[in-house]
């Protein structure tokens, strides 16, 4: 049964063969499924919000330790509310009743296999919007086949090239090697991107990079690497929205906003080595204000 991977869990690259219907794993999950929101999230990119919003689901803990996390009260400190499989498959029809462009799971890698059973038993109830994987793409590539046919669009972050930035800001060992695994995993399982008459996509792949101050030589490297690797098969999403939340003013480099040059600096490249599926950020994005409210709001009937 696949809440037996529970039982030794090894569902992220942590590994940490916890049973975590007895004790917690390094991300803080055990067996039971945590929810902090559910919403319509009308924020994310225009195809994926649509004109009603995403559907929505932000999970409590997260497989990464990052030190800027905008979601720390969730992702760091656990606030969520407990459900059973059964009311997260009900959720899932709420969000698609709600008008809902998609089902978005947000940071999900630590309840695939709840999730699993949770979709299976939507599908059978009705759910026929795409389901949308929001990922920090620390993955093991044995949970994303999981997913296959179950997840329409995935939608992963690519936060680092160089692996001392990933261990000294979200505790994340070999994590490009990992991710880009891990996203071209996602690629094999859903392919190129497809649209709708409306524009929304239903199924494909985008990537985001949230670009750090003082990193954008970085932020260059990621971009070669996904040019090189799929050119116009997939989306880019260019993100200028970091905030210095969290434990950023510990970190002297990353306690600032981004500059308007940095970011410009890093869409120029883009455009400079021939990237045209990309969406990019314009005015003020890097505020409070972006930050979900996490109210537990939707999670309980």
């Amino acid at each position: 049964m696949i809440l037996d991977l529970l039982k030794n869990c090894k569902l992220c690259p942590r590994n940490c063969k916890i049973n975590r219907t007895e004790k917690l794993g390094f991300c803080g999950a055990g067996e039971k499924i945590f929810v902090a929101l559910v919403s319509l999230h009308k924020w994310e990119e225009p195809c994926i919000s649509g004109n009603n919003g995403a559907g929505t689901i932000f999970f409590s803990h997260c497989n990464l330790k990052c030190v800027y996390c905008q979601n720390f009260k969730i992702s760091s400190e656990g606030f969520g509310k407990e459900i059973s499989v059964e009311r997260l498959a009900e959720i899932f029809i709420e969000q698609q009743t709600r008008g809902a462009n998609n089902i978005e799971l947000v940071t999900p890698t630590h309840y695939v296999p709840q999730i699993c059973l949770a979709l299976d038993a939507a599908k059978l109830r009705g759910l026929k919007i795409p389901v949308v994987y929001n990922t920090n793409s620390y993955e093991n590539l044995s949970t994303l086949e999981l997913l296959r046919n179950r997840v329409d669009i995935f939608l992963p972050d690519l936060k680092y090239c160089d692996d001392e930035i990933s261990k000294t800001f979200s505790n994340a060992p070999n994590y490009f090697s990992v991710a880009t695994a891990a996203i071209e995993k996602m690629f094999e399982l859903v392919g190129e991107c497809k649209f709708d008459s409306a524009g929304n996509l239903t199924r494909g792949v985008i990537v985001r990079h949230l670009i750090l101050p003082n990193f954008r030589k970085d932020s260059f490297k990621i971009l070669d690497w996904l040019q090189k690797t799929f050119g116009d098969k997939i989306f880019i999403s260019l993100m200028n929205q970091y905030t210095p939340l969290f434990r950023a003013k510990d970190f002297k480099k990353i306690n600032r906003w981004l500059t308007t040059f940095e970011y410009d600096s890093v869409v120029n490249y883009a455009l400079d080595i021939g990237i045209k599926n990309c969406y990019i950020q314009v005015g003020k994005t890097a505020d409070e204000k972006f930050v979900p409210n996490f109210d537990g709001g939707g999670v309980l009937i």
